[in-house]
């Protein structure tokens, strides 16, 4: 997932919403326009339908965010750092960039998310509650008694169940769902074996994943099942989140396994040595008919000395227009030093690649007391861990 758009900073930590989520946006407000609104207040304007489908839509995404920051802050409080939240298609997600280190804080930090889901729903309900106190008829005139809510009561009355819903919802044992990660977290604690856990935890979400898609599938066919009911678009949909949580659930194990291979494996391990080097005012010209051709190397230090200015990859070449090339210089094009993310030898492996992932780029140069030592790239760690791992890694390591 991309980062989206940054739409404000919250305890240090970024806020994002992802495009996809103008889609489910735009989505669950029409189908309370035109579905449930009319269906309770069919005598309301259509304008005034709109303006509270809009506010619930707003107020459950606001909901998502503090049940995504819950997380957040248990693993800052943790010493985790977090980058950002993002809003998407699915809800929400918290970029947490390292696991948690034991199965305490991994419970912790998994089950605050649907605690704040289910105690905002109660907190919606009760609200709610207060707002009707003053209606005395019997149950059996319930729908009466819906046509006399006001628009907040109406609100407060869709924001409740819902958020009851997501947070059990996220109770389901399909990493990595909240509740795939509790899964783990019980497991790690009983076997002492994060990756073990991983793959026992992973495994269950996949088969939740293919459980949710056999079941929108049956859907759409016009099977009823309780709790999801029956239908084609809602049998599209529930297939839809099973492929996610199957996809997810993969991915996840994966990184896992990512992360457990790089475990103490420093830098210099897997560092180019004897990287060429280019100068500032080497044209572009010269570097890719003496530099780019016949190699396989992607990215250039620029050195003036012995001291690093700088680094010149392809993707700055291909910036410039082919008719600029003997005019323009390396220095021209190239990321300064102080622009870039740099390691150390000893540093580990796996931060460095967190490091690497975290700003998209494929490269850092290895740099020792103020001296280029060598140049780190993702293909080569994703070389390593191909042979240690024997199987394919996904893609953001490419």
């Amino acid at each position: 997932m991309n980062r989206g758009l940054r739409i404000a900073r919250i305890f240090g930590i970024n806020i994002h919403i992802d495009g996809s989520w103008i889609f489910i946006f735009l989505l669950v407000t029409w189908s309370l326009a035109s579905g449930l609104l009319p269906a309770w207040h069919p005598d309301w304007s259509v304008g005034l339908r709109w303006g509270v489908a809009v506010a619930a839509s707003l107020l459950f995404f606001v909901s998502i965010l503090l049940h995504e920051l819950s997380h957040s802050l248990v693993a800052k409080a943790q010493g985790l750092p977090v980058r950002r939240i993002t809003l998407f298609l699915f809800g929400g997600v918290s970029n947490i960039e390292r696991e948690p280190p034991t199965p305490k804080s991994e419970f912790l930090m998994a089950v605050v998310g649907p605690l704040t889901s289910i105690l905002l729903g109660i907190i919606f309900l009760a609200l709610a509650a207060l707002s009707v106190s003053g209606i005395h008829e019997p149950i059996s005139e319930s729908e009466a008694i819906i046509k006399r809510f006001g628009p907040i009561t109406t609100l407060l009355l869709w924001l409740g169940p819902i958020n009851i819903i997501l947070g059990i919802f996220n109770l389901i044992p399909g990493y990595p769902l909240d509740g795939g990660r509790i899964l783990r977290a019980i497991l790690w604690g009983a076997t002492k074996d994060l990756r073990k856990a991983t793959t026992w935890a992973a495994g269950v979400g996949r088969a939740v994943g293919l459980l949710f898609i056999a079941a929108g599938v049956a859907m759409a066919f016009g099977v009823w099942l309780p709790f999801f009911g029956t239908g084609l678009i809602s049998g599209l949909w529930l297939v839809f989140i099973g492929w996610f949580l199957n996809s997810a659930a993969r991915s996840s194990y994966q990184q896992t396994v990512i992360r457990d291979l790089l475990e103490d494996v420093p830098v210099f391990r897997l560092m180019r040595l004897n990287v060429p080097t280019v100068w500032p005012k080497l044209t572009v010209s010269h570097l890719v008919h003496d530099y780019v051709i016949g190699t396989d190397e992607r990215a250039f230090p620029v050195m003036e000395g012995d001291r690093l200015v700088g680094l010149v990859c392809l993707e700055d070449i291909r910036k410039v227009p082919r008719e600029d090339w003997d005019h323009t210089t390396v220095g021209e094009i190239m990321t300064a030093a102080n622009q870039l993310d740099v390691v150390t030898a000893s540093d580990d492996a796996g931060d460095a690649l967190e490091k690497l992932t975290r700003r998209d780029v494929r490269q850092a140069p290895v740099v020792e007391n103020g001296r280029l030592v060598g140049l780190l790239r993702r293909r080569d760690i994703l070389k390593w861990l191909e042979m240690q791992s024997g199987f394919a890694l996904p893609g953001p390591i490419h």
